[in-house]
């Protein structure tokens, strides 16, 4: 097992899993964890993830030191690269930033970039630079900007890296990792196959003859979860709450499914003008998405008091949680710098006393969807893209209104449309349509018009936690925006997004 100690980086569940998809298993651990717990976990090796801090600041985060006595191979990760050579008696120092693509090129023989190229593209998030190395260590990389990229002690397997392997933009992060890998002398023996048995045996364990309400979405993680559930127990209530913020045809969609395979207590509650009223002025992202959890939960907490009543044996409350869930959210460190609200995390009040089943909480989204498969479930709900819990509010930048929730459901429409039809829609791992909140000029006809810009986004990823725009063909995004502009009333410009994550989100709110 690696461990990949936390320090607050957004990444550092992204680490966890490109460990696991080379077949060894990962799991993350905080920053204040001690030598013991480690070396009672028997862990081969162990990543230092980056994070937000400065090594030099008060109350920084630190790492207990016999950790690097444990005999295993270290390599620290932007701000693990910064520490490791600040508690072993190196010197770093405020530098000039770096962002974004750089070439690394390779200066000194090291286990940890053996058959690497002379020069390679690595990605870059740091304004902190080690400038003085501890005594025993050699330069094994730099860039243009910084002078000791990388680091290494073949003899104490200590590395460090100022960039980031675990990133798509860096180019052969995974031969990086699977060189520490082989270093540690991992083997390879890690894979989720049987892990339905598994997950089934402990679900009926915990419940027992207990029921289990559970929100569901029709998206791959409720789905799924649901499903193991059922196996588990006939005892499921499923209950979809429609906030009004969805896809277009989207509640009927998921009635059908959930029908279709065959679950016998499924509830709809429709509370879309709630909502509607209590968005109502609101343009703070932050403050959408805590206004539609708090909601949410008022709502589901209602439907749960009503069905309690008339089946009194709700014990436990299921979740679709997966591991990336807690990265966005700050959760796995206390050091982590919250970028959004995580809808997922968080839970229902504790007066409602329902024990929680999570089954998929270890597990990523790629991994959900293996599991969907070896369950049976049918391939087209598990390759949905998929859709944020606070719905639409987040693809409508600034206030909600009836108006704009109509035009990004049509538009959405429509571009999903055109990516199914070019074959396109499979292709990337998710599109959607947003709404800006500016208007532009127009025509139509022969009348000048003035309406709002949708933007249109697609990337590509393998998990959602990186990704790259995606290269649709030009002929499609013009059919997409072509039949926007045309049918949906009050558009008059369409874009199409090509920024990555890093540094933007994939959403946009």
């Amino acid at each position: 097992m690696i461990a990949v100690v936390d320090y607050g980086s957004q990444f550092a569940h992204l680490i966890a899993r490109r460990i696991r998809s080379l077949g060894v298993y990962a799991e993350i651990f905080q920053n204040t964890t001690k030598a013991a717990e480690l070396k009672n976990r028997k862990v081969e090796g162990i990543i230092l993830s980056g994070g937000p801090r400065s090594v030099y600041e008060n109350n920084a985060p630190t790492i207990d030191k016999g950790i690097l006595n444990l005999g295993v191979p270290v390599l620290g990760v932007c701000y693990g690269h910064q520490l490791l050579a600040h508690v072993l008696g190196g010197k770093v120092v405020p530098s000039s930033k770096e962002y974004g693509k750089e070439i690394l090129v390779t200066a000194g023989k090291t286990r940890l970039l053996q058959s690497l190229g002379k020069k390679e593209q690595v990605w870059m998030s740091h304004g902190d630079s080690v400038v003085t190395l501890p005594q025993g260590f050699i330069v094994a990389g730099k860039t243009q900007g910084c002078k000791i990229a990388s680091y290494a002690n073949d003899a104490r397997r200590i590395y460090g890296l100022q960039f980031h392997p675990e990133v798509q933009h860096t180019v052969h992060g995974m031969k990086m990792l699977e060189n520490f890998l082989n270093i540690c002398g991992c083997r390879r023996n890690y894979t989720i196959k049987g892990i339905d048995r598994k997950l089934v045996a402990e679900i009926k364990a915990k419940v027992g003859d207990g029921a289990v309400i559970m929100g569901v979405s029709g998206g791959v993680d409720s789905l799924v979860a649901s499903a193991l559930i059922k196996k588990a127990t006939p005892n499921i209530y499923c209950v979809f709450v429609d906030h009004g913020i969805i896809r277009k045809g989207e509640a009927e969609y998921v009635k059908k499914l959930y029908e279709k395979l065959g679950f016998r207590h499924y509830y709809y509650a429709d509370a879309s003008q709630i909502f509607y009223k209590r968005l109502k002025g609101v343009t703070d992202p932050e403050e959408k998405r805590r206004i539609i959890g708090r909601t949410f939960i008022e709502v589901f907490e209602a439907k749960v008091k009503e069905l309690k009543a008339k089946h009194g044996n709700i014990k436990f409350l299921g979740q679709g949680t997966i591991y990336p869930d807690r990265i966005e959210s700050a959760k796995a460190s206390k050091a982590a710098a919250v970028i959004k609200t995580h809808h997922n995390v968080g839970g229902l009040p504790e007066k409602m006393k329902l024990k929680l089943v999570e089954p998929l909480k270890d597990l990523y989204k790629d991994e959900v969807r293996e599991l969907g498969m070896m369950i049976g479930l049918p391939r087209e709900a598990l390759m949905r893209h998929p859709f944020p819990g606070p719905g639409l509010a987040v693809r409508i930048v600034g206030e909600i209104t009836a108006e704009r929730i109509g035009i990004v459901q049509e538009a959405d429409l429509i571009f999903t449309e055109e990516l199914r039809k070019s074959g396109q829609y499979d292709k990337v791992w998710q599109a959607f349509a947003a709404l800006l909140p500016v208007k532009a000029v127009g025509v139509m006809g022969d009348s000048r018009s003035y309406g709002y810009i949708i933007a249109l986004r697609a990337v590509t990823s393998v998990d959602g936690m990186t990704a790259d725009w995606a290269k649709i063909p030009n002929d499609v995004l013009e059919r997409a925006a072509s039949r926007i502009v045309k049918n949906v009333r009050g558009v008059t410009r369409v874009l199409y997004d090509i920024t990555q994550k890093p540094p933007a989100t994939i959403e946009y709110e």
